[in-house]
């Protein structure tokens, strides 16, 4: 008969999501993981796989939240670039926000630390940020079609230009606390954005 586990993998893979996004993939030992979770090295291993497989199961739960989201926040009935605009200004609050700031985004963190040299998670960070770009690039077509945005805009290269700077800002935001900086930077963006 198979022995059960002695703990939840749904609340020691969380607790590995907040101590992996506080600390960073190469900041965080298994040690440091065994002592968070309050699960042994040989049951994390066993659930979880090593370290790196660890910190991808993270990453995904993390990503999880994020879509739904967004779409929610996009896709709403009506005008679609007040919602285009509550998230861009979401962002650079959140960037700037002291308990938010120094964390960033698990995705963005993910991108600058791992990416580099790791494909699966390279392929991650590029999956996440293709999904962001669609939703926005969704919203913007949308925008345009009901005459929200000056002729001539290109939704997918405003799309692309305003996934860049939501990455961007959450970057600035863990090194900056200075929000006018974000704020500033946010506001121009979306002046290109009005008719």
């Amino acid at each position: 008969m198979a022995r059960t586990k002695e703990f939840d993998p749904d609340a020691a893979l969380r607790a590995a999501l907040e101590l992996f996004w506080e600390r960073g993939y190469e900041g965080t030992s298994m040690s440091d993981l065994v002592e968070r979770l309050g699960v042994g090295r040989a049951s994390i291993y066993a659930t979880f796989g090593n370290k790196r497989e660890l910190y991808l199961k993270a990453l995904a739960r993390y990503e999880e939240g994020l879509l739904p989201d967004l779409l929610a926040d996009l896709s709403r009935p009506g005008a679609a670039l007040p919602g285009v605009r509550s998230l861009v200004r979401r962002y650079a609050a959140e960037a700037t926000a002291e308990e938010l700031r120094l964390r960033g985004c698990f995705v963005t963190n993910t991108a600058a630390e791992l990416a580099p040299h790791d494909p699966v998670a390279a392929r991650r960070v590029e999956r996440n940020w293709d999904q962001l770009e669609t939703v926005l690039h969704s919203a913007l077509t949308r925008a345009g079609a009901q005459g929200e945005l000056p002729a001539g805009r290109d939704p997918l290269a405003l799309a692309r230009m305003l996934l860049v700077l939501l990455q961007g800002m959450r970057v600035v935001g863990k090194a900056s606390a200075d929000p006018a900086r974000l704020r500033d930077a946010a506001e121009q963006a979306l002046a290109l954005l009005d008719r």
